[in-house]
Formats: structure tokens, C-alpha cells, sequence
């Protein structure tokens, strides 16, 4: 060995030089050294190939809540309607005449809000408002008085009659009504064949609508009453009320029916019916005690105090409530509100409201 070889020089020159003397040794030594590191590179292979990362669950974002639908209620009814614009329809109206020669009327039982009230010989009237209702023979209508004025001022309404008493025909001339008065509006109303004038003059929705159209009468802004929803009572504790207005011929009474939880309206001794739509069954049922007197204006007329507050009798549900009946002025809305001065709400549905003389007049239950 030379001194001046290195280590590694030495051991590759002994390797070699023992590879000679042993050679088939040397053979079987190079074949398991190629097996070995053939195997090694086969088996990284193998696991790089198979030895995938685990996949990372993917993980869906939570689905956005479903927005609440938008539920929109007619301010007149407190029923619910389709859309918002339906909210802000035109509100109508119309006088509709309550003697035997015009009974059965048209079109009251397709109404929202219903006052009645006398207009003159213990002989009622109705104020009849109809907003998304539409009935399409409305009738007979007739003249109107300054206290049915005062009650529809507040709904912004359209004003549908036959002339009327002097103090009204002075307000809803002013400039500051929807007066559609069929003395200037004579194509929108017409008289039937079947009945007698005075109580033979209808209309329909359709003129209606047109003639409101055509004056810009679209839309109405107002604030209804106070409603809510409601369940019949489990137990009914008044089924039969009586109201009595004036006389026989014009008092009222309802029974209640819990399973539509409706109540069936009667007049003079018998079911009082629309026409064409069958019996008239109210929601709601309000007798709203008044002042009233007679007055000499163009003859005789009657005065009812319609603004500040009196006793009201509301019945809903098969119960009845005490309350309050306030107004402030001819343009608020009337309310009704209990012990505490709360409003209290009404039943979604058709309302009817009796004006009924402190003076004579009574509600009563059972």
C-alpha cells in the first residue's frame, strides 16, 4: 500500500482486489445489493402512489334563512290581501236605503265596513264602504246626511249618493270630499225597472271604478280600526243580541253562529238578505250608543253627535265588551277603547257599527 493513498482510494482498491479472489461471492453480494435498493425504490413508488392525503371535507356554507313572507291586511277589513297595492285601493261610500220598498238590497253583504244609523221617521240608512270588495249591483242608493259624513271622512273615501240634506250636500260640496253625487254623475247610476223611484237607483263596480278613475280617485290614505286575529270563543257568552234603533220595522238582531263564527243579522221579524248574496252575517257587530235630536234645517232632519265619546258594545267571537267610543273631529277616526284607555282591537272582517239613540234606543244580550 502506498502512503500516499487516501482511505477511501484504500478501500475501494481492497474491495476491488477481494472481488477477485471471491468472485461468485462478489456475484451474489452485487445482486442483493441491486434486489435491495430495486425493492426500496418499488416500495417508495408504491406508497407515494397510494398514499394520498385524506380528502378535506368540504363543508357547505349554511343556506341563507328563508326571508318571512310579507302579509299585507286591507285597512278597511283587516283582511288579508295579495299585494301592498291592494292596501292603498280607493275606498267607497255609498248610501244605501233601509226602507220595506227597498228591501232586499244589492251589495251589502260584499262590504267591509257597514254605520247605520237613522235618517229621518225612525226610518235607518246605511253608510255602506267597500275597499277591495266589488260587487257589481249596489242599490237602492239614496241621499246623505251630515253625520254619515262625519263617519266616512276619515277613510278618505269616495262619496256615492242621491242628493241629500242641505248641511250635508254644504260639506261634501266644499272642495274637500270625493263627491261622485249621482245629480253630476247620472251615467254611473241608473234607475231599475222593478221598483218604485225614489228606490229603484243602483250602480255597480265597474261605473264605480270608472268614474273614480277618471276623477284621480286611485288610491286612499286613512288609518282603519284597530284589528287583530281571533278565535271563536270556547265558551259563547252572547249568542242572541237584540238592538233596538226605533221601531219594530228597523230593529235588529243578530244570532251567533259559532261555526263561522259570523253572526246572522235579522231586520223588522225576519233574516235580513242581500239580494244576490244571501243572508247578511257581519263579523263584527258594534252597537255604539248617541246623541241624537231632531233639528229644523230643510225640514226636519236628525242630529247625531259624532264626535267626543259614548258608551259601545263590541261583539265578537260569540263575547261582548264594554268600552268607549271616542272622536275627536269630523277627519279622525272613531276608536274604541277600554277601561285603561287602550284601543281595542276588532275581528279581521266585514263590520257593522248601529247608531243607537241614548234616548229610547238599547242593546241588549244573551
Amino acid at each position: 500500500m502506498h502512503e500516499n493513498q487516501t482511505p477511501k482510494k484504500q478501500f475501494w482498491r481492497s474491495l476491488i482486489y477481494w472481488a477477485h479472489q471471491h468472485k461468485m461471492l462478489a456475484i451474489f453480494a452485487g445482486l442483493g445489493i441491486i434486489l435491495f435498493i430495486g425493492g426500496g425504490v418499488a416500495t417508495g413508488v408504491f406508497l407515494a402512489l397510494n398514499s394520498q392525503p385524506e380528502p378535506v371535507a368540504q363543508v357547505s356554507p349554511a343556506p341563507e334563512p328563508e326571508p318571512e313572507p310579507v302579509i299585507y291586511y286591507s285597512p278597511l277589513t283587516g283582511s288579508v290581501v295579495k299585494t301592498e297595492a291592494a292596501t292603498k285601493q280607493a275606498v267607497t261610500a255609498i248610501m244605501i236605503e233601509n226602507s220595506p220598498d227597498a228591501r232586499p238590497q244589492s251589495g251589502i253583504k260584499k262590504s267591509g265596513v257597514v254605520f247605520e244609523a237613522i235618517a229621518e221617521g225612525g226610518i235607518t240608512r246605511f253608510l255602506v264602504l267597500y275597499q277591495q270588495e266589488k260587487p257589481q249591483l249596489i242599490g237602492p242608493v239614496r241621499s246623505v246626511r251630515m253625520y254619515y259624513v262625519d263617519w266616512l271622512a276619515a277613510f278618505d273615501a269616495s262619496v256615492a249618493h242621491v242628493g241629500g240634506s242641505a248641511a250635508a250636500l254644504k260639506e261634501v260640496r266644499n272642495g274637500n270630499y270625493r263627491d261622485i253625487d249621482q245629480f253630476f254623475n247620472a251615467g254611473t247610476y241608473w234607475r231599475a225597472t222593478d221598483r218604485w223611484a225614489p228606490h229603484n237607483v243602483y250602480t255597480s263596480f265597474k261605473n264605480i271604478d270608472a268614474l273614480n278613475k277618471a276623477k284621480g280617485y286611485t288610491t286612499s290614505d286613512f288609518t282603519g280600526f284597530a284589528r287583530a286575529d281571533s278565535d271563536a270563543a270556547a265558551e259563547p257568552t252572547a249568542t242572541k243580541i237584540n238592538i233596538t234603533i226605533s221601531s219594530a220595522l228597523y230593529n235588529s238582531s243578530y244570532s251567533y253562529d259559532k261555526k263561522t263564527n259570523l253572526y246572522k243579522r235579522s231586520q223588522g221579524g225576519a233574516a235580513h238578505t242581500d239580494r244576490e248574496a244571501g243572508r247578511i252575517t257581519p263579523r263584527v257587530v258594534i252597537g255604539m250608543m248617541v246623541d241624537q235630536q231632531s233639528v229644523f234645517e230643510d225640514g226636519y232632519r236628525e242630529s247625531i253627535k259624532t264626535t267626543g265619546s259614548g258608551k259601545a258594545y263590541i261583539f265578537q267571537d260569540g263575547t261582548v265588551k264594554t268600552v268607549t267610543w271616542k272622536k275627536k273631529n269630523r277627519s279622525s277616526q272613531l276608536i274604541f277603547v277600554d277601561k285603561n284607555g287602550d284601543e281595542v282591537p276588532l275581528a279581521r272582517g266585514q263590520t257593522w257599527i248601529s247608531a243607537v239613540p241614548n234616548n229610547g234606543g238599547s242593546v241588549k244580550w244573551q
